[in-house]
């Protein structure tokens, strides 16, 4: 039996631990000075809104960790010594280790504004962020968000929810259209201003204000106007919360480095997560992902070589999902936000503006690449097989309909797209030849 340390009580360290004890007997402790219990943080929004309290975010009950003999320590980890297995904590307590995984997360960029450690000042990524949000944002009326990203929408959606005024200050011409098509970006642009957010694009963060009492009173922008806010919100990414091993022999860059078995240079030392770097190349997947299906499909994977078959971690295509408001998203392969030589597209938009699909496909073999979806829901598992099979763009469309989500009384809008999809891209072609 060996003592096993998850410094991490997130998706990723929960799902190593929960698997680890499914498959064996070893000592479990799972470190957090976060929260006592693992919560899911998707929710986080909920709770401020009213929609949910702390306990309805955990997925199991406390009585859970101590039935399956799963430690749970709250604290805070200092250093890591690998030349002896220990850790140190703030305590100054030790503790030992024969296999450790570091499953730590990330934490809010910040990018050396000047004001930007004010009080009224910050991100939001931990149960901490969401404590010190309630505070901040008593007797606001207005938000200055920072940074046009998916926790930036779910912060205004929070803040709205209280009837505080937000401005969102966005760098690019259009929200996110770093990431997402321009037709998408315009979409969602004008689906956050229906909702009555004050979307400023082509503008940047030049200082943040204070008052007499260091508190925050007004931002100013790299063209030089001035908003007055007591409340910003700093949502320009995250990077992983790795600072604690930056004196240790683990090998680190932005995130902890593994290879393709979640191993760190260090014999008996694991990353899963959003902490993770890969040091090696996953076809149309980035390097660092901080996502919460990874995590968990990294803890799976790390469980299975500690206890039974040492296993790849073999994420296949990419996905993910969001939320815009009252527009749900969801993203299969790799749409970029703009065209590569060798690709084509198709894009369609309902003419209510909620809905919409967009497909990237190879224009010379036909094989399917990607999809973008807005405010229809789509069946992961027909996705992600098409891609893997490598299915051609007209048979993806001529099944669209089997891969739709939606319930029974939904209308449907198979035909339409295929429809148009017929006429926009199949008629000029053929119009071509």
């Amino acid at each position: 039996m060996k003592n096993i340390v998850i410094i991490g009580n997130g998706i990723a360290g929960i799902t190593a631990a929960r698997h680890i004890r499914k498959r064996s007997d070893h000592h479990i402790t799972v470190i957090s000075s976060e929260t006592e219990h693992f919560f899911s943080r998707t929710a986080l929004m909920y709770i401020y809104m009213g929609h949910m309290n702390f306990e309805n975010t955990k997925p199991y009950e406390d009585w859970f960790w101590k039935k399956n003999r799963i430690e749970l320590l709250k604290a805070h980890v200092e250093h890591v010594k690998t030349t002896d297995k220990t850790i140190t904590l703030s305590t100054g307590a030790t503790l030992g280790y024969d296999i450790l995984i570091i499953a730590t997360g990330s934490k809010s960029n910040k990018f050396g504004w000047s004001g930007q450690d004010l009080k009224g000042v910050q991100g939001l990524y931990s149960f901490q962020d969401l404590e010190e949000m309630e505070a901040n944002t008593k007797d606001v009326k207005r938000a200055v968000i920072v940074g046009g990203g998916l926790i930036g929408v779910e912060m205004a959606e929070m803040l709205l929810s209280r009837k505080i005024e937000v401005t969102f200050l966005v760098r690019e011409n259009s929200f996110w259209s770093n990431v997402l098509p321009r037709q998408e970006a315009e979409l969602i642009s004008k689906h956050l201003q229906v909702h009555h957010v004050d979307l400023k694009t082509s503008a940047e963060l030049e200082k943040i204000l204070p008052d007499d009492n260091g508190k925050v009173k007004g931002v100013i922008t790299k063209n030089g106007e001035q908003i007055d806010c007591q409340f910003v919100g700093l949502t320009v990414g995250v990077s992983p919360n790795i600072d604690f091993l930056k004196d240790s022999d683990i090998e680190i860059k932005r995130g902890v480095l593994v290879n393709e078995f979640l191993e760190t240079n260090i014999p008996d030392v694991y990353a899963i997560g959003d902490c993770v770097e890969r040091t090696y190349e996953l076809p149309g997947r980035r390097n660092i992902e901080q996502v919460w299906y990874t995590g968990r499909m990294m803890g799976e994977v790390v469980a299975q070589s500690i206890c039974d078959t040492k296993t790849k971690y073999e994420p296949g295509p990419w996905f993910n999902s969001a939320k815009f408001f009252d527009i749900e998203y969801q993203t299969y392969g790799n749409v970029g936000n703009e065209l590569k030589p060798n690709e084509e597209e198709f894009y369609w938009e309902h003419q209510g503006g909620k809905k919409a699909i967009h497909f990237v496909w190879d224009k010379n073999s036909k094989q399917f690449l990607g999809v973008n979806v807005f405010g229809i829901r789509l069946r992961h598992e027909k996705f992600d097989a098409w891609l893997r099979e490598k299915r051609s763009i007209e048979f993806v469309l001529h099944n669209l309909s089997s891969a739709n989500f939606d319930p029974e009384f939904f209308d449907r809008y198979e035909n339409e797209i295929v429809s148009d999809f017929e006429k926009k891209v199949l008629a000029i072609k053929s119009a071509v030849v």
